[in-house]
Order: C-alpha cells, then structure tokens, then sequence
C-alpha cells in the first residue's frame, strides 16, 4: 500500500501540520487529531501575522475572508488565503498559506496544504488536501458509507487494503491532483500525486501518482500517454 503513504502522497514542508502528519504512516491516522493539533500550535501563532478571531480561532491577517463567512474553531486559516461568501467552516479546519475556499464551500476535519484551490460549492470532510490539489466546481467528498460500517482502503490494482477504523473518511489527494467537476470521492479514496480525475467521475480506492482517471476500469499513466 505504498501509494497511500504519507511520504508518498505529500510535501510535508508546505503545511504547519507537518509535524503533525510525520508521526503516521498514513494520512487518515491524523483525523482524529486535528482539533487537538490545532489548539496546540494556534496560542504559539506569531500575533503580527495572525489574529484570535474566537475561540480557537485565529486567522492571518493577510487573508481575505468575506463577511458573511460562518468560522467555527478550532480552525487555523492561512496567510493571503482567501475564503469566499457564505463559505462554511465547521471547525477542526486547517487551512494553509495562498488557498481558496470557495462561495458555499463546507470544510469540516481538514487540512488543507498550502495552495489548495476548493473556489466553488465544495464539500471537504475528514479528508487531506494536498499542496497545490484543486477540485473543480461541485466536486465533494463522501465521508460515510451508506451502510454506516468502518472504512476499509482498498487498492484494487494490487489487492491490499487496510481496516482504517475510521467511519468518517473522505479523500487524501496527494500534492498536484487535479479533480474535475462534479466528482464524487467515495469514503476512504486516496489519490496519488500529479493525478487528474476526468469530471462526473466517481472514484474509490486508491489511485496511483502519475495517472489519468477516465473511469474505475479505466486508469491511464500519464508517462504512457
């Protein structure tokens, strides 16, 4: 399950959870630990960069967040970020350095690396976004199985998988990914680095770096192409 690791997926430099994610083997073992995270670091903020806005709450001074904005902590969002109207964070948010958080965008247990673009009607939950990932307009994902049971994150190409024990699980997008619109990423997805996902899509599993997914039978290598 090599393409599902951290050190596989991101560039722990371009996060302040990097300290954080290098504890773990793979990214879905820090969910349960972003809260606690972010209440660690958020009192030690530089206050001439950053501004308690609530409790648990500090936002960069030079991020632009529009007033109809709903913030929730614990949440950190990053330096000359900008987070859109009626965008709502619902606490335990991580957001890094020059993101978009889009109108109508819903974050809850995330983190976001620095350069992460969700600009329009996402929904991001218990998921990891990595730097510079992007996801197209609608795109969202799905945290929880319709049957209620724990995620398991499979790997169909190799037949590995691993119990996560996790019931709310979204996505891990690995540094570069690009998701295109109105795609769906089912609970316990894990996409490698520098791979696009063709719109309307609806992914599952773990998906190699390098690659193109037209569909779940139909994943190309970009270095093939």
């Amino acid at each position: 399950m090599d393409n599902a690791k951290i050190k596989n997926l991101y560039t722990l430099s371009e996060t302040k959870a990097g300290e954080l994610l290098e504890g773990f083997e793979y990214p879905w073992e820090a969910l349960k630990e972003i809260s606690y995270f972010i209440k660690k670091i958020g009192p030690h903020l530089d206050p001439d960069i950053y501004e308690k806005k609530g409790e648990n709450i500090w936002i960069a001074r030079s991020a632009r967040v529009w007033p109809t904005v709903s913030v929730t902590g614990p949440c950190i969002i990053g330096e000359r970020t900008e987070v859109r109207q009626c965008a709502f964070i619902r606490g335990n948010a991580l957001v890094g350095d020059d993101c978009v958080v889009g109108n109508s965008t819903e974050l809850k247990n995330v983190i976001l690396f620095n350069h992460v673009q969700v600009p329009h009607y996402n929904y991001v939950g218990d998921s990891i976004l990595g730097f510079y990932s992007h996801m197209g307009a609608g795109s969202i994902t799905s945290n929880v199985k319709s049957d209620k049971q724990l995620v398991v994150v499979k790997d169909f190409l190799s037949g590995e998988s691993v119990e996560t024990g996790l019931k709310k699980f979204g996505a891990m997008l690995g540094d570069h990914v690009e998701v295109g619109c109105n795609t769906v990423l089912n609970p316990g997805t894990v996409v490698g680095r520098n791979t696009n996902i063709y719109p309307v899509s609806c992914v599952r599993g773990v998906i190699p770096p390098d690659s193109i997914f037209k569909a779940q039978d139909r994943i190309v290598s970009k270095l093939k192409e």
